[in-house]
């Protein structure tokens, strides 16, 4: 008895370590992942809004209705990205995610003096040479050094109450992702 119950424990024990691995696999060989629905959406560097809010079935499901959001997929390797839009919303945060959607970079607007949205996403050798000459487009941007060959820039924008829709919807349809 002593062994039939030892060995029920082990086939336990056994199925939770390969159902776990299993679950914590599957995103890498998903092949509708975020990178995967946003390459059906829209080439590099061409914002989509992911958000429920823009009328179809989101991309990306969102769990917090205040937010709209719009993404766009990059390659460091074509050069430096520029992700800015004018404006002002109540709150904007930005996340860049690598190719496999672990998140690399976050912030929101209190990061900046103006509150104005102006992002340069580069390489840690692209920001050693933007550095040495600073272009004067960047005079205002955040520079920020991601360790990724290709990712993905979310931009958030808060919506406190129907009045806001117009110029967050507003905001996030300006955004310009672009090589730099």
């Amino acid at each position: 008895m002593v062994r039939l119950l030892y060995a029920a424990l082990v086939a336990l024990v056994g199925a939770a370590i390969v159902h776990i691995s299993v679950l914590l696999l599957l995103p890498h060989f998903s092949d509708r992942d975020a990178w995967a629905r946003l390459a059906e959406a829209a080439d590099y560097y061409k914002p989509v809004r992911i958000d429920a809010a823009a009328g179809e079935v989101p991309i990306v499901r969102s769990l917090d209705p205040l937010f709209y959001a719009s993404a766009c997929r990059f390659d460091l390797s074509d050069g430096p990205v520029r992700v800015h839009t004018p404006g002002n919303v109540p709150y904007w945060s930005v996340s860049i995610y690598n190719r496999g959607g672990q998140n690399v970079y976050a912030f929101t607007d209190r990061a900046t003096d103006t509150g104005q949205l102006d992002v340069v996403v580069l390489s840690a050798a692209q920001m050693i040479e933007t550095r040495k000459q600073l272009p004067e487009e960047f005079r205002n941007s955040i520079l920020v050094e991601a360790p990724v060959g290709q990712g993905i820039v979310v931009v958030r924008s808060f919506v406190p109450d129907i009045s806001w829709q117009p110029t967050a919807t507003r905001f996030l349809r300006n955004l310009a992702c672009s090589r730099s």
